[in-house]
């Protein structure tokens, strides 16, 4: 068997594991949701899996009661922070409420980051990266976000060749426990112009991914984060099989601002025909201010109808 034979197999597999608990979880689609995602170009029922950040679950209770929630709201799974949660209260929790926990977004990585010129900050961050992989791996989920650093921290060819030399420790755990390390893509002043106007592509994170040289790092695409900056679907197109995973809010170019799912103005028909063209399959994250279940339910509605789901 060739390396790249291998390589492409292995991906498959990681892939095939990212998508699996969503394929169990999801619900059917009633005639009425079906015929609704059919006047959609290029709908995405049957490939996408509704998640989102346990954040947004503002409803009283127990954290069983929150995922509760969340399922009433439409969701398929929750990702939590990790390091940080209990782990028996977790598997309690999803057993009570029959939802999945599909992954994590890592607890510490916006003040611990990979790219401080400090080696016992970038110590600690890598320890946090672990410990969420071990954590998620703990709860069934499959994947942790992560924001690598930030571009404050120093030159971007230094910071790069910091982040990534100290990512690739955490690849073998990621590897043996099967559990994907995706980075978000983020207004962290790092591979893109913060400045820059909205023709910028994704070129520099395809180069930082494919530097990492492994199946079990990709990206989380934020599709919201960046419209502002380039074309999310040719930012997807030019990502392809690295988006492993993808998170949702709106945003809106004219008025420079973040906005509820589907309002704003992003190219949503062009993000479901890119997301169609590199054959994705898997999890998206709502990441937005959440609130009560009425407020969940919109969410997931407002989802349904950006995705054709």
């Amino acid at each position: 068997m060739n390396a790249n034979h291998s390589l492409d197999r292995r991906r498959f597999l990681q892939q095939t594991s990212l998508v699996a608990a969503g394929a169990l979880a999801a619900a059917e689609f009633t005639g009425t949701a079906a015929a609704a995602a059919a006047e959609v170009s290029h709908p995405m029922a049957g490939r996408l899996y509704k998640t989102l950040k346990i954040g947004m679950i503002k409803v009283p209770g127990t954290l069983a009661d929150k995922f509760k929630a969340a399922k009433q709201a439409g969701f398929a799974g929750v990702e939590l922070n990790a390091p940080g949660f209990n782990v028996e209260e977790v598997r309690q929790a999803i057993a009570a409420a029959d939802l999945p926990v599909d992954g994590t977004v890592c607890a510490s990585h916006w003040n611990i980051r990979h790219t401080s010129p400090d080696a016992d900050t970038r110590a600690k961050a890598l320890d946090d990266l672990k410990q969420a992989l071990r954590d998620t791996h703990a709860v069934g989920g499959h994947s942790v976000l992560l924001v690598v650093g930030k571009g404050a921290d120093g030159p971007e060819d230094e910071i790069w060749a910091r982040s990534v030399k100290n990512i690739r420790l955490a690849i073998p755990l990621a590897a043996e426990l099967g559990v994907s390390i995706v980075i978000e893509n983020v207004w962290n002043q790092f591979l893109y112009e913060h400045e820059g106007d909205h023709l910028q592509t994704a070129d520099k994170f395809v180069k930082y991914v494919d530097e990492f040289h492994s199946p079990w790092v990709g990206m989380q695409f934020d599709i919201g984060n960046h419209w502002k900056y380039g074309s999310m679907g040719d930012w997807i197109r030019a990502l392809d099989r690295r988006v492993l995973k993808l998170d949702i809010k709106g945003f809106s170019r004219a008025e420079k601002k973040f906005t509820p799912i589907g309002e704003g103005d992003i190219d949503y028909a062009d993000v479901r025909k890119a997301l169609t063209e590199i054959n994705f399959y898997g999890w998206v994250a709502a990441e937005v201010g959440g609130g009560d279940l009425a407020e969940l339910t919109s969410i997931s509605k407002q989802m349904d109808v950006a995705f054709g789901l």
